[in-house]
């Protein structure tokens, strides 16, 4: 008799009839009260519910029967964090891995116990315990990754790689958590691919519906993302608070998204932010205001926003807030011309076989230029990526300082980095060999060392906007890079950043006196024909006539890994150019910062 409830609970819990499981696993509880099984499958069954609180007694009381179990002891820290008990589950999960060390599982709830405390680096450290214990694990590689996103680490998605080898995955929240390190990483069509296996298996899951418009909005498939929108409401008029506050900033931002920002803003102020560090809230409401004119609410949004941010930042990258810390750690290092002269000249690839390079401070139309380049059919673009940063971390682990020890490198080191260097590229595209290759990055401007270690003959463009437009538009921005998120936290420090960078390109085009063309935003956007042909001249591309159709391109491309993706799928217009005259009285401060670089670029200050 009690085998055959017991296959009835299993039974029930497999086809998701919750409540029954729950009903047999009470009844067979009753009849057994000191049996084990019957307290776990009810335990599970309330879990599974979402009823946490309800669970956590029946994990507790499996520990107080059989505290020698690491099984109940890991159980139970899952528990334990799932009500928010998150030191009490760390200390829940020691003790299962003391039992049984070598079972990943029990890694896993100590990493994800950690994480849920905001202790990134030691989550990270367990979930790679996990997954060096089980390297196949998808819930280990999945958690490892989480905690680098979460640091900003740009190598997270190495350990996403095989996620296609991984679908479906059994547990549904694990794979909606999928889906957004994916979105999060720039793989928009890996995202969707998750996201649409999970709802065929489980349609109606609000959090991946809510997730599926946001991903429809960020391809620019704002009719998808309407409708969508719009069954979500009618199949859900109640909602709990998380999941009303998400459909409330979807709401908002595709109000905006067809022009409406008196209505985005109204139901950004009705619903507020999501929790007390739902900086993106305040981002979103800065934008609003700022596209009704109301500049000085954009400004306190702003203040808002970085001040959450900052709070996250002494979370998550504590190092970057030291007093002594730099705003860009790689404008910090200068190869002098006397020191170049003694690098060892090494063979390297021509020009035609080299990445040609888009460079230039975040948001001086980097974006723009790519996408025009990469609607020419003799080229390929691969959105942004920090390859050359991971290079030089690679060669970190090895004792090598970038850029000083760059002399140390020789033909085959400089041969295997191309090599990785392209890897990387394959990775992220499937590489079209009739093409050449565009590396858009704007702060590679401060890897020109490294441009010239491995690609001397590259060609080089640098986008050039007005300092001022530069400086308010990275302040508005919400930077998922920690590096960014702390060098744009005021409009100073903004411009202090800015100066930085511009002043280590200028030391290093002075010192290697590459092959570079300087591409102005204002000329580009006032006279479309005249700059595209100089940039077409310049890459040696001949007709330029497919660069001037860059925004039906970007339209068909669907997603596009920047804060521009919005721009980018128009034409283009001048509507930015000065746009930082009306926050004028909040940039007199700033200006004595921003003198040399104006100076030096020709930009002036007038009305």
């Amino acid at each position: 008799m009690t085998e055959q409830v017991l296959q009835d609970i299993a039974a029930a819990l497999q086809r998701g009839a919750l409540t029954e499981a729950e009903r047999l696993s009470r009844d067979g509880l009753s009849r057994n009260p000191s049996d084990d099984t019957f307290e776990f499958l009810l335990a599970l069954s309330l879990q599974q519910q979402q009823r946490h609180a309800d669970a956590l007694p029946h994990y507790a009381a499996l520990t107080r029967r059989d505290p020698a179990s690491a099984t109940h002891w890991s159980n139970y820290a899952q528990a334990l964090r799932q009500v928010g008990e998150n030191d009490t589950a760390v200390t829940a999960a020691e003790r299962a891995i003391a039992l049984e060390p070598a079972e990943p599982n029990h890694w896993l709830a100590l990493g994800q116990a950690q994480q849920a405390r905001n202790d990134y680096s030691a989550a990270h450290d367990a979930f790679l315990k996990a997954r060096d214990l089980d390297p196949s694990s998808p819930a280990a590689n999945i958690h490892a990754a989480e905690t680098l996103v979460a640091v900003r680490d740009a190598q997270a998605y190495v350990l996403l790689k095989p996620w296609r080898e991984w679908l479906p995955l059994d547990d549904i929240e694990l794979q909606l958590r999928l889906a957004t390190l994916l979105m999060t990483i720039g793989d928009a069509d890996g995202a969707h691919t998750v996201l649409l296996d999970l709802l065929r298996r489980d349609p109606t899951r609000l959090a991946a519906r809510l997730q599926l418009v946001a991903h429809c909005e960020r391809r620019n498939e704002l009719d998808a993302a309407a409708a969508l929108l719009g069954e979500i409401a009618l199949q859900n008029p109640t909602m709990d608070d998380a999941a009303r506050a998400e459909y409330s900033h979807l709401r908002a931002t595709l109000a905006l998204r067809r022009g409406d920002a008196t209505e985005a803003r109204a139901t950004l102020e009705r619903i507020g932010p999501r929790h007390a560090l739902d900086y993106a809230h305040d981002f979103a409401l800065a934008e609003v205001c700022d596209k009704l004119g109301d500049y000085p609410a954009a400004m306190r949004a702003l203040a808002s926003a970085h001040a959450r941010q900052h709070d996250e930042l002494r979370l998550i990258a504590p190092s970057r807030l030291a007093p002594d810390a730099p705003l860009l750690p790689n404008a910090v290092g200068r190869i002098g011309a006397e020191e170049y002269a003694t690098w060892p000249r090494l063979d390297a690839p021509v020009m035609r076989d080299s990445p040609i390079f888009v460079v230039g401070f975040p948001r001086s139309g980097t974006t723009l230029l790519e996408q025009m380049l990469d609607a020419h059919p003799a080229l390929q673009s691969m959105d942004e990526q920090p390859f050359l940063t991971i290079l030089g971390g690679e060669l970190g682990e090895y004792g090598l300082t970038m850029p000083n020890d760059l002399n140390r490198l020789n033909q085959r080191d400089c041969d295997e980095l191309r090599k990785r260097y392209l890897g990387l590229v394959c990775d992220k595209i499937a590489r079209n060999w009739q093409t050449r290759l565009v590396d858009k990055n704007p702060l590679n401007m401060l890897w020109l060392p490294m441009i010239e270690r491995l690609f001397p003959r590259a060609k080089i463009i640098l986008c050039l906007r007005h300092p001022c437009d530069v400086v308010l538009s990275n302040y508005h921005q919400n930077y998922r890079s920690a590096v960014l998120a702390h060098a744009c936290e005021t409009l100073e420090t903004t411009a202090r950043a800015y100066v930085a960078a511009m002043q280590s390109y200028l030391h290093h085009v002075e010192v290697f006196k590459p092959d570079v063309l300087v591409s102005r935003y204002e000329d580009l956007v006032s006279d479309l024909p005249t700059q595209t042909q100089r940039i077409a001249d310049f890459l040696e591309l001949g007709d330029a006539a497919p660069m001037r159709e860059f925004d039906r391109h970007a339209r068909d491309k669907g997603f596009i890994a920047t804060p521009s993706y919005t721009e980018v799928i128009r034409p283009v217009s001048r509507k930015a150019v000065n746009r930082w005259h009306r926050y004028r009285a909040e940039f007199e401060p700033v200006l004595p910062i921003l003198a040399p670089m104006l100076t030096h670029w020709g930009y002036d200050t007038g009305a």
